[in-house]
């Protein structure tokens, strides 16, 4: 990667934040208070943590022969552990910061107890 296409990358993700953040205060009041926004709003958060945390799963591992090794398999537990616990965190407070900070402790926790406890 040149430093003129870094320098124009860095522009086109300032000029699409500044567009999206901006397009709210353009909009008319009228199409903002649509029933389908509403909604949309509701569900986008927990849609949105869903998506970042199942991509960022480890499982490629899985579609081979060789199998998975004792390192890939605890991450792969620990990862789907702390997907569980961040969502049913989520159910129950629908605070989104109380299940990030639950999420990286639980897979932090999940890591080393899976690590430290197995044989």
């Amino acid at each position: 990667m040149t430093s003129s296409y870094l320098i124009i990358a860095t522009f086109a993700m300032a000029a699409v934040t500044f567009v999206t953040r901006a397009l709210p205060a353009l909009i008319p009041k009228k199409l903002l208070d649509t029933p389908w926004l509403h909604r949309l709003n509701e569900s986008l958060p927990l849609s949105v943590m869903v998506l970042l945390i199942l991509t960022s799963l480890s499982y490629q591992g899985l579609s081979e022969n060789t199998g998975l090794n004792s390192a890939e398999l605890h991450l792969l537990i620990a990862q789907i552990g702390a997907l569980l616990l961040v969502l049913f965190i989520y159910h129950i407070s629908r605070q989104l910061l109380v299940s990030m900070i639950v999420g990286i402790a639980a897979i932090n926790g999940l890591l080393w107890l899976l690590t430290n406890f197995s044989s």
